[in-house]
This record gives C-alpha cells, sequence and structure tokens, in this order.
C-alpha cells in the first residue's frame, strides 16, 4: 500500500507484466483472508448455534463492500480530493485506465507511477476495504441483527474506511503530508477496525450470559485454518502493497514471516508462564498480532526490527486479551481491539523506531531520512506516527458511535435476548450447522 511518497515506480510508461502478475496474485491472497480467512477464524471462535451467521457475515461483507467500494468507496478514497476525502471523479469506476500504467494523485505534488494498470490498484484495494469491515464483525458476534451489520457497514465503508484511506495513502491526504509511514494498512486497516469494534461492543452491549456462561469456542479447529489462510494471504497484504514483483516486495515478505513467528511464539511463551499451559487459541492469536504489528512497517524496516515488532506485539496483545480486557469490561466477542487495535497501535509506533528510509530512497541517502525512523537519525517520526494514531482512533471512535446510533433508529441493531439465546443461525437465517 501507499505511503508518503512511496511506491513501485516505473521507468517506462507501460504495463509490466511481471509486476501486474505478482499484483493480481496478490489480490486473490488478499481476498482469501476474508473468504474464508477470516470467516473461518471467527466461526471457530463462536458458539456453534452463530456459526453459520458469523460465516454468512464475513461472505455478505466480501459482496456489499465490492459494490460499494465500485459505485463510490474508490472514489473518496484515491479521488484527488483535498486533504479530508477524494472527490468524485471516480464514481463508478468512470474513467479508470486499464490499458497503460496508473497514476496516483496526478497533478499533486506527491503523484505517485506504478507499472499495473489501474483495474489492478482498484480490486486490489477492495480487498482492503472488505475485510477492515468483516474484522469489526468479531466484536459483536452473536447478537447483532444482519440487516443492522449490513446498513452498518455500506455507511461505514463510505464514511469512515474511505476517507481514512485517503488520509494515509492518497498524496492530497493530510496524513501523507504528515509524512506518517503505514506501508499496508496498521492505521487505514487494524486501528481502524479495532476501535470500529470496541465502540460496537460498547454499543451494543454485553452478550446475554457473558461472564456466568460458558463461551468457550465451538470448534478450534476451524479457527487453527483460518488463521493459517490469514498467514498465507498476509504475504498478499504486505508484499502486494509493495505495489510490484521488486526488492522491496521480497524484503516485505520476509520480515511478514519473521514477525508473524515471532508473535506466536511470544505470546505462547507469555501464556504458558501465566497460565501453566500455552493454548492453541493463544498460538493462532499471537500469529495475527505479530501479522498486525508487521503491517505498517513491512516495507520500511529490516527482519531484526521484524523480529522485536513481533515479539513485542506477542506479549502486549496477550495483556490486551486478558489483562485490559478485564480492566475494561468490554465484551469484544473475539477480542478484535486487542488484537487488531492494540496490534497495529504497537506497530505504527514501532514503525517509528525502525523505519529505515534507504528501503525506498536508494538513491538519495539524505532524502532518506524523512522516511527513516528514530535508529536512523529521525526521532521526530515517532510523534508522526503517533499524530496518525491519534486521529484515526478519534474519527472512527466518533463516526462509528455516530453511524451505529443511526443504524439503531433505522432497523434496530441488536436481536432479542430470545433470538440470542436461540442462537443467530436460526434466528436470522433460519439455518443450521448441523
Amino acid at each position: 500500500m501507499l505511503v508518503a511518497g512511496a511506491a513501485f515506480a516505473a521507468d517506462e510508461a507501460k504495463i509490466d507484466t511481471g509486476d501486474t502478475a505478482w499484483m493480481l496474485t496478490s489480490v486473490a491472497l488478499v481476498l482469501m483472508m476474508t473468504v474464508p480467512g477470516v470467516a473461518l477464524f471467527y466461526a471457530g471462535m463462536v458458539r456453534k448455534k452463530s456459526v453459520l451467521a458469523t460465516m454468512a457475515q464475513s461472505f455478505a461483507i466480501c459482496a456489499i463492500v465490492s459494490i460499494v467500494w465500485m459505485v463510490v468507496g474508490y472514489s473518496l478514497a484515491f479521488g484527488n480530493g483535498g486533504l479530508w476525502v477524494g472527490d468524485f471523479s471516480k464514481v463508478l469506476l468512470s474513467g479508470i485506465a486499464w490499458d497503460k500504467p496508473f497514476v496516483l494523485g496526478p497533478g499533486t505534488e506527491g503523484e505517485t507511477a506504478f507499472t499495473i494498470p489501474e483495474t489492478v490498484f482498484v480490486i486490489f484495494q477492495m480487498t482492503f476495504a472488505i475485510i477492515t469491515a468483516a474484522l469489526i464483525t468479531g466484536a459483536v458476534a452473536d447478537r447483532m441483527k444482519f440487516s443492522a451489520l449490513c446498513l452498518f457497514v455500506v455507511l461505514w465503508s463510505v464514511l469512515i474506511y474511505s476517507p481514512i484511506a485517503h488520509w494515509v495513502w492518497h498524496p492530497s491526504g493530510i496524513i501523507w503530508a504528515w509524512g506518517a509511514l503505514d506501508f499496508a494498512g496498521g492505521t487505514v486497516v487494524h486501528i481502524n477496525a479495532g476501535v470500529a469494534g470496541l465502540v460496537a461492543a460498547i454499543v451494543l452491549g454485553k452478550r446475554v450470559g457473558y461472564g456466568s456462561e460458558n463461551m468457550s469456542p465451538h470448534n478450534l479447529g476451524l479457527a487453527v485454518i483460518g488463521a493459517a489462510l490469514l498467514w498465507v494471504g498476509w504475504f498478499g497484504f504486505n508484499a502486494g502493497s509493495a505495489g510490484g514483483a521488486g526488492a522491496r516486495a521480497g524484503m516485505a515478505m520476509l520480515v511478514t514471516q519473521i514477525a508473524c513467528a515471532a508473535g506466536a511464539i511470544a505470546w505462547m511463551l507469555a501464556e504458558w508462564m501465566a497460565k501453566g499451559k500455552p493454548s492453541v487459541l493463544g498460538l493462532i492469536s499471537g500469529a495475527v498480532a505479530g501479522l498486525v504489528a508487521i503491517t505498517p512497517a513491512s516495507g520500511w524496516v529490516f527482519p531484526g526490527a521484524a523480529l522485536a515488532i513481533g515479539l513485542l506485539a506477542g506479549v502486549i496483545c496477550f495483556w490486551g486479551a486478558t489483562g485490559l480486557k478485564k480492566m475494561l469490561g468490554i465484551d469484544d466477542s473475539l477480542d478484535v481491539f486487542y488484537v487488531h487495535g492494540l496490534g497495529g497501535i504497537v506497530g505504527a509506533i514501532l514503525t517509528g523506531v525502525f523505519a529505515y528510509g534507504m528501503l525506498y530512497k536508494t538513491d538519495d541517502a539524505e532524502g532518506a531520512i524523512a522516511y527513516s525512523g528514530l535508529l536512523y537519525g529521525n526521532p521526530g517520526m515517532v510523534w508522526i506516527q503517533i499524530k496518525s494514531v491519534l486521529l484515526t482512533m478519534a474519527y472512527t471512535a466518533v463516526g462509528t458511535w455516530v453511524l451505529l446510533k443511526i443504524v439503531d433508529v433505522v432497523v434496530g441493531l441488536r436481536v432479542t435476548e430470545e433470538e440470542e439465546r436461540e442462537g443467530l443461525d436460526v434466528a436470522q437465517h433460519g439455518e443450521r450447522i448441523g
């Protein structure tokens, strides 16, 4: 994904088939992260009576966000616009280039050339919009109306996701102008989804029986399969964000693997020490935490930094899902904030520490300082990263709360207590898993 001034630049005004082939592969990998990745990951962690409903949420979001993105979301995110949002120049994908290399932000100071057609850029970005919305559903599992979710996703994708994507990844955006680094979506995807999920969990309230009834995962085997699909798909997520099949994509893929492994090991060891046994749920949660944290840094750091980021994310997110969750008392059903939100915050700030600008500005050592972090001569980058985190959290929190209140007035947010006890599979869809 894009950051201030960074992309796979085109040497010639023609489409590079190798870059395009890698980006098409990345599209498939990132789409796989939602269906079936998130669908299985979340379905394995809910109770049996809501497995189908949980899967249906991811599948429906994949369809809904695809159309929303095509109609207006892409235009608001990647139309030139101004500091806060794009424009309507690309509504219904009008005028996008399909037979020549794409230029992001043409005519702006930070315009960036690619060697892929805009059609590929559109669908790659579409998969990010899809998974961000799908991640939120884990926070409100077992209790949100399907109709409410569908309406909320439409509004949230247009009014929350697209503006934040514009801030971070478009040359006209406010966070881009600050010089913040978010290679593949630490703020846009993970902090955004994590904070939205936490707010949604607060607005909807706790599940019936929360704290007194057994709410153990229905099938951890499904969750492991889902986590494994996320692990593999994340290579498209991060290495695809280089915009082509080059050296930077290779480094992004390498550090993604290292951070994922480190996160899994750190969570496993922390849980082993705290509880006496390493759980399977903890192992896969730690892997996801490592993946989340390396996401903003993946195009900016070396393997040693990836190891540190993964280890810290595993320990901090373990504490979040155990200690902090108890302190807050909020029923974030599947720990969306504590893994994605908290992991995204950790990753974004540590990017400001470990970023090495020469991974981008290989021909300009002095210019590379602007894209470097604390350890490479630019301590101000830490504050820039913190600012981007705080702005994203504030806008997402307030905006999500307002949208949920609107949806509640229109269709109602929550199923009845009787329907919740019966399970969303039957209550919302009239079907059972078996």
